[in-house]
Parts: structure tokens; C-alpha cells; sequence
């Protein structure tokens, strides 16, 4: 029997739900309805279009065949009704219509449904500051936006800019100013560090390095509180409680919320944040509405909790699985790692599962291991060094996250999607030690680093490796009176360690090469905490354990050695 399907949204998950339903059920009646005239485009493409990675805004609206996505392709290729520049004012539950209006002609009329689904998407939050309304203040919420934003680059109006939010389309965006306009730029976040709740501080603050680096202006703990108008009604500024900023360009990328006002208003359940609350089958509190994509909370794989997952990745499975209940088939959507990366100059940053500090707070006994290792063969030309950091909980041993950061090249996502699907599955430290990764010296490691990290993490919770906290190091390194009886065991070359002896003096910097320590050990004064250090950890490890062996049981490793450290910004590092 033929059915009526409504979908409200017309981005990522609704044009999905769409197209399969086509499939599975081909004599169904579909209608889509967007308020935009643009639809089906790829979003999370814009601060590459901006930056001209991608040259033209029609490619995000392509297909793989460089056919435009617009109503006429849905239409002609898909079989599916699009009304664009149509707006949907109120669901009336009872009568199973959708109340709508074409916004050019200003007509309202009803569209009855058998089932419906909601991908209203999510919208960009605005600073209630002063300035927020003048000409040259942009929010990263459509393609028009992105378009209009290029052309004032591409003719020669901005000199100047200024990103407000430190997320992923902050720095984005900051990255496609710079790096191909020219363009003088600052990022501004509030929080403590870039990526708040994304990543753990150090390796925001090695993002924050390569972006200083790249000659992004970056400043945390600081936000805009006013923009400046020119006298005519343009931005020529940003004031911050610490500076003004000049600027032609203001872009506000201070996150997004969920539109979820029209299930609201119809009385379905919604989360106090703004989220539509579903099940697995992506039903809302109505069985004959379904929701997905950004309007939507989905369930934490970590924590079993509501998150929010504004991802065109995650839309789109998501509104499979929604068309593929709304046909009778059964699917279930579990919920969701979180998983993330991004490109930022010539550095990759990613992450899934939750942070150590997110860890922290949910109860969890979590600890992480930090590690260093080469992104492929260490032989191999190519080679360079990946950070890793497992978070894992010590009573359970249950892997919570995984965060990475390196070269832009292959070798980070490989780890992460790896350690996604297995921490999807309640995956262990064991687990991740014995996972089977493709091996060959261009693509990784005979011992991968995905293993590695699971090696390090086994031996702490198997109290076999003791580690300093990484902040605790840094902080005695630029206070040793904070505890008196540490020192460092440097274990690299005399060549690398000398000039810090001459610094800080033997007996608090104390240098025995790796190779000597079997045979010079009696020479280490039994009154030292000794903080064993080395490039990446892994030597620190194997001589602690043999200090153990001789009775020094006094030591800690500084997990990741000096390739962490390097990578932050440190003022006591001698070049």
C-alpha cells in the first residue's frame, strides 16, 4: 500500500532517508521541503571551498558524476518531490499534516503524511554582543554565507580577520584565511584551550603551537565582548576584555544548536538543551515521526548519556536507518563515539571516545597513556612521529578514548576509525594490544601504534610502569623548589643532554646515556625521585624496570619523552 512521507529538511539526512526510501519502497509518495534554495550540499565542505581546496560552491552540491543536487535532480533522477524555499510552520499530530509555506509566494497549505521525519538541522549561535548585526559579520550557517564570504575575498575587501571560537570550524576557517588569501588572522577562544571537550590540553596546545607557527594570532581564555563599527555601518574591529583587534572580517563560530522548534511546538519530546530525543530507531515520541541528523540527541557509546553529534557523517547513516524503519525494515542506531579529525596547515589532529579530563568527571577511574611513535616504519623516508594518547579506566580496563596528533597523512585516521569501532564494542586494552592492523613500512609499524599504546597502557594498569603526569612535569620544571628531592635521568646522547646539565646542574639534571645505565647505575644518589626521561618513552620504561630490578624503586617516566614535549610550547626547551 502506498504511503505518504513528508521529510522536513533537505542537507544530509533528509535527502538520505529520501533516496533510500526510493529504493525500498518505489511507489511510495516522498516530498522533501527546505527553506533554502541551495540543498543537499556538503557543509562540512565550507572552510575548504572558502580556502579553495574546492573551487567552486557547485562541487558541495555535486554527485560523485558532477550532477547538481537541486529539486529537478530529486525529482527527475530520484523520484522524490522537492519544494525548496518552503518553510514548514507547525505539525498538526492529530491530523497528520504539516502545515507549510512557500516563502517567495507567501501560500500556505498542508501536506498530509503517513509518516514523518524531521532533519531540521542545527543553527549557528550568535554572541548577543554589541556589533553582531554590522555589515561583514558572518556566521558559518549556509553556503550563501560561505559564498559571500569568498567573493569579498576574492575582491581584494579583507585584509584583516578575525575568528571567534576555537572549535573545528574556527580554526578551519582561520587556517583558509591564512593559508592561501594571506589573510592577517586571529582566533579567539574562551576556554582554556582550543577544541574545548574535544581533545585533552596538550594536545590542544600542540595545535595551538602549529597554528602560532603558521602565523594564526591565537588567544585563549579571551572572547570577543564588542564589534567595532567603522561610522558606516561596518565591522572594522573586535575589543576583547585584553584588546582590540582591527578587522574587515568577523566570523563567529561559537557552535551550533539544534533546530528543534517545530517538534517542540508539536509537544514531542526534546532534551532541556535543545536535542530531539529518539530511539533507536530514530522515532521521536510520535511512532509515526522519525528524526535525524543535527536536530537530533543521540546516546554516548562511551557513557550512555544524551550527547550531540552535529556530523554530515553521522547524518547520513542516520537517516538511512531512519528511511529503512519508515519502509518496515528494521535497523537500530546504537549511538555514537564521537569520533573526529581535522586538518589543521600541515598537521592532523583527531580524537574518539572522550577526553581524560570528560573521563575524569563521569566517575570513571581513568588514566591515559601517552606515547610517541613513528607514524610508519621508523626506516622508512617518510617517517614522522604521531602523539597517541589512550584513555582507559583502570578497574574495568575498558579503552574510553583515543586522541592523535601528527602529519597530515593517512596513518591518523587508520588508528582512530580502528579504535572507534572498537571502543563502539566496549573494547579493552587487550583488545587494542591485539588488534590486527595492515602492515607494510610506508602505511605503519611492524609493531603498530595503535598497539603500542595498548602495551603502555596494559603495563601502567598492571602497575608495572609508573608515570609522572605530564603537568605535574611541567610545572617542577618551572618551579624545581615544588618538589625538592626530584631530578631528571636523561637518557639520550651526551651530545643532546649536556647543555641541560649545564643549566640546571648535576643534581638536578642528571645525564647517563641509555646504554650505560646497566653498567653505572651504582653512580645514581639513592636520595633522587628520578624523572626518567628520554625522545619517546619507550627507553625510559625499560630502565625503570630494571632500576626496580636493583633496588632504585624510587622513579617516574615522562610518558611520550621529549617528542611531547617538543611539540608544546615549553620556554625551558635549549634548541
Amino acid at each position: 500500500m502506498s504511503k505518504k512521507i513528508v521529510i522536513v529538511g533537505a542537507v544530509a539526512a533528509g535527502p538520505k532517508a529520501a533516496c533510500r526510501l526510493m529504493r525500498l519502497q518505489p511507489d511510495w509518495e516522498i516530498t522533501m521541503v527546505d527553506q533554502d534554495s541551495l540543498i543537499s550540499y556538503g557543509g562540512c565542505g565550507i572552510p575548504y571551498y572558502v580556502s579553495g581546496d574546492v573551487s567552486d560552491e557547485s562541487e558541495l552540491r555535486a554527485t560523485s558524476f558532477h550532477v547538481v543536487r537541486d529539486a529537478a535532480f530529486f525529482v527527475n533522477s530520484k523520484g522524490v518531490k522537492t519544494l525548496t524555499r518552503t518553510s514548514a510552520l507547525a505539525i498538526d499530530r492529530k491530523a497528520k499534516t504539516v502545515r507549510i509555506e512557500n516563502l517567495d509566494s507567501g501560500e500556505q497549505q498542508d501536506l498530509p503524511y503517513d509518516q514523518l521525519m524531521l532533519a531540521t538541522g542545527s543553527k549557528p549561535f550568535e554572541l548577543p554582543i554589541p556589533g553582531a548585526g554590522l555589515d561583514g559579520v558572518f556566521t558559518i550557517s549556509n553556503l550563501h554565507k560561505a559564498i559571500e564570504i569568498k567573493s569579498r575575498i576574492a575582491q581584494g575587501k579583507v585584509s584583516r580577520a578575525v575568528v571567534i571560537g576555537g572549535g573545528a570550524i574556527g580554526i578551519e576557517m582561520a587556517e583558509a584565511l591564512t593559508d592561501l588569501w594571506g589573510i592577517e588572522t586571529s582566533l579567539l577562544e574562551l576556554a582554556p584551550q582550543l577544541l574545548p571537550r574535544i581533545v585533552d590540553r596538550h594536545f590542544a596546545a600542540m595545535l595551538k603551537k602549529h597554528l602560532l607557527e603558521k602565523g594564526v594570532a591565537v588567544f585563549t581564555r579571551e572572547s570577543a565582548i564588542e564589534l567595532l563599527d567603522n561610522g558606516q555601518g561596518k565591522v572594522c574591529g573586535v575589543k576583547t576584555a585584553e584588546r582590540t583587534l582591527e578587522a574587515d572580517l568577523v566570523i563567529m563560530a561559537v557552535g551550533v544548536r539544534p533546530r528543534s522548534e517545530l517538534a517542540k511546538a508539536a509537544g514531542l519530546d526534546v532534551a532541556p538543551w535543545g536535542g530531539i530525543k529518539v530511539n533507536q530507531r530514530l522515532q521521536t515520541s510520535d511512532p509515526d515521526i522519525y528524526a535525524a541528523g543535527d536536530c537530533i540527541a543521540v546516546t554516548s557509546a562511551v557513557t550512555g548519556r544524551d550527547t550531540y553529534a552535529p556530523l554530515g557523517s553521522l547524518a547520513n547513516r542516520e537517516g538511512r536507518v531512519a528511511a529503512d524503519n519508515m519502509a518496515g525494515r528494521p535497523a537500530m542506531f546504537k549511538g555514537v563515539c564521537g569520533s573526529f579529525i581535522m586538518k589543521a596547515f600541515e598537521r592532523c589532529i583527531a580524537a574518539t571516545g572522550i577526553t581524560y579530563e570528560a573521563a575524569r568527571a563521569e566517575g570513571f577511574d581513568a588514566d591515559y597513556a601517552l606515547t610517541s611513535p613513528s607514524d610508519r616504519a621508523h626506516f622508512f623516508p617518510d617517517q614522522a612521529v604521531v602523539i597517541l594518547q589512550l584513555v582507559f579506566d583502570r578497574k574495568s580496563r575498558r579503552v574510553l578514548g583515543l586522541q592523535a596528533f601528527g602529519m597530515m597523512n593517512d596513518s591518523i585516521s587508520a588508528r582512530v576509525d580502528t579504535a572507534a569501532a572498537l571502543i563502539a564494542q566496549g573494547g579493552t586494552i587487550e583488545d587494542f594490544a591485539l588488534v590486527e592492523m595492515a602492515y607494510a613500512p610506508p602505511f605503519s609499524s611492524a609493531v603498530d601504534s595503535i598497539n603500542a599504546a595498548a602495551y603502555v597502557a596494559e603495563n601502567m594498569c598492571d602497575h608495572r610502569l609508573r608515570r609522572v603526569d605530564l603537568d605535574r612535569f611541567l610545572a617542577w620544571m618551572d618551579n624545581m623548589e615544588l618538589e625538592p628531592d626530584w631530578a631528571v635521568l636523561d637518557l639520550r646522547h651526551p651530545l643532546e643532554s649536556a647543555a641541560y646539565v649545564e643549566k640546571y646542574g648535576p643534581g638536578r639534571w642528571v645525564a647517563l646515556e641509555y646504554g650505560q645505565v646497566r653498567a653505572r647505575h651504582q653512580e645514581l644518589p639513592a636520595s633522587k625521585t628520578f624523572i626518567i626521561l628520554c625522545n619517546a618513552g619507550t627507553r625510559s620504561y625499560e630502565v625503570q624496570v630494571f632500576l626496580d630490578h636493583v633496588g632504585k624503586c624510587d622513579s617516574m617516566v615522562v610518558c611520550g619523552g621529549l617528542n611531547v614535549i617538543s611539540r608544546l610550547e615549553v620556554d625551558w626547551l635549549l634548541k
